[in-house]
């Protein structure tokens, strides 16, 4: 890069490195452009890094150890142990070389990589914090977001944390509160709970109070014989690094309090007064459904431009924006973005449950389910009267690798026939999808749920 006060012009300026920012800028390589992506931290973003890859990691590990210890029945039986550091070892080994992973990819496709920050001077210069200015055509905003703080908790990063430092701890703590009962508050929980941990859960109404009711009732059972206690209703008041100390009055031990309440964009430092992005009252970027800005030459992509704040529509988005960038006809018209949980049992969901129709099929009546142990959990399949499939809902082991069925089976519309009469592999749990199709036809086949009933 050419430094000084001359500026550099580049086809395409990615700002931040995320899974979102790195995708964006490997598709406009390849359609020819020259791209610089600027990230101030580790390529890869807090996916790859703090969040996404470290949590689903540990985990991986967590119920690894649970499940080696906690299955007598299975004739397994004898002491472990959990060695913390190197645990924590392994983390940054694999966010590491995924990271690296990443840099290869970008190089090899012929991209420029910045370490530093951004800023806007207008719709098309950035100032780069190693004293080099930065001329573009187009320009990808792809920062992301960052947990929200809580008033009264702020964090210090020692007692008082993130989820991000919480996967980064090289310690089990004895005791651990977590404040916020969303997605994350329940994937930590859980971890922390198996990983022995004593868990306590603050959760303003009820945990995953967003979500299927009937999922989720799993869920809580499941904390609850993990040990994790869950206060529904409940609010923080204070914490003396010892004790968090609730509005009710009640006293909870807690050597860490992870504060968990949701995220909020980040757009620190872009300056986006110096151009003609216009953001709304959450501070989300604007954008339509090609992620351009109210600024011609200024594209937003991910956790920036709002909801689902999600590792693969930032994705999915990133291609849309660098082709649109390009000089492509390019949208996002995505049907579905499906969601997953990676509690403990897992839930995933693709479309809408709100069909007229909806069938459900229990894991309980799946073999490879009986012959794991892991019995718990269903399949909700929602169709309209056309035996359009509109949603499909699932709870249980492996949940996270079947959802992919649902969202490609709703973005091409495929009925329920289509599903029932694809042969799914035996044993697997992702025969309960292929049964909940059949049971919505009338024809179950290893439930039974009445004569005549559909």
């Amino acid at each position: 890069m050419v430094m000084g006060s001359i500026p550099e012009e580049v086809d395409i300026a990615v700002i931040g490195g995320g899974v979102g920012g790195y995708v964006a800028a490997i598709r406009a390589a390849e359609l020819g452009k020259s791209v610089t992506i600027v990230e101030k931290d580790k390529l890869g973003g807090h996916c790859l890094n703090y969040a996404c890859i470290p949590s689903k990691t540990i985990i991986h590990i967590a119920d690894l150890f649970y499940s080696a210890t906690h299955s007598q029945n299975l004739g397994i039986s004898g002491s472990l142990s959990i060695d913390a550091k190197r645990m924590h070892e392994w983390r940054i080994s694999v966010s590491q070389t995924l990271e690296k992973g990443v840099e290869g990819l970008c190089r090899a496709n012929g991209i420029e990589i910045v370490k530093g920050e951004a800023t806007f001077l207008n719709s098309n210069t950035l100032q780069l914090t190693n004293g080099t200015s930065l001329d573009f055509k187009k320009a990808i905003i792809a920062t992301g977001s960052v947990p929200s703080s809580l008033k009264g908790f702020e964090f210090n990063g020692r007692n008082i944390i993130d989820y991000k430092q919480a996967l980064s701890l090289d310690y089990i703590p004895k005791s651990i509160a977590i404040i916020g009962a969303g997605y994350v508050s329940v994937e930590i929980a859980g971890m922390f709970a198996k990983l022995g941990s004593s868990v306590h859960v603050i959760a303003r109404s009820d945990v995953l109070s967003r979500f299927d009711p009937e999922a989720v009732a799993l869920v809580k059972k499941r904390l609850a014989n993990l040990g994790a206690v869950v206060h529904l209703n409940a609010a923080p008041s204070s914490y003396d690094g010892k004790v968090l100390r609730l509005s009710s009055g009640e006293e909870i031990p807690a050597e860490v309090v992870v504060v968990a309440i949701g995220l909020v964009p980040y757009t620190d430092g872009l300056e986006l007064h110096n151009t003609k992005v216009a953001v709304d009252g959450r501070g989300f970027v604007s954008v339509d459904s090609s992620l351009q800005t109210t600024d011609q030459n200024i594209l937003a992509i991910g956790d920036v431009v709002g909801e689902p704040m999600l590792a693969h529509k930032a994705i999915r988005q990133g291609v849309i924006a660098a082709e649109k960038a390009s000089g492509l006809n390019s949208g996002f018209d995505n049907i579905v973005i499906p969601a997953v949980i990676f509690s403990d049992p897992e839930i995933a969901i693709a479309g809408s449950l709100d069909a007229k129709n909806v069938k459900k099929f229990p894991m309980s009546a799946v073999g490879r389910g009986i012959a794991l142990d892991r019995k718990e959990g269903f399949v909700k399949m929602a169709y309209d009267d056309d035996n359009i499939v509109r949603g499909i809902e699932i709870v249980g082991q492996d949940a996270n690798a079947m959802i992919a069925e649902a969202a490609l089976a709703i973005e091409m519309g495929a009925t329920l026939e289509d599903i029932a009469d694809t042969i799914h592999p035996h044993p697997t749990f992702s025969e309960a999808v292929q049964e909940a199709a059949e049971a919505a036809l009338g024809r179950p086949l290893h439930f039974y749920y009445g004569k005549g009933s559909r």
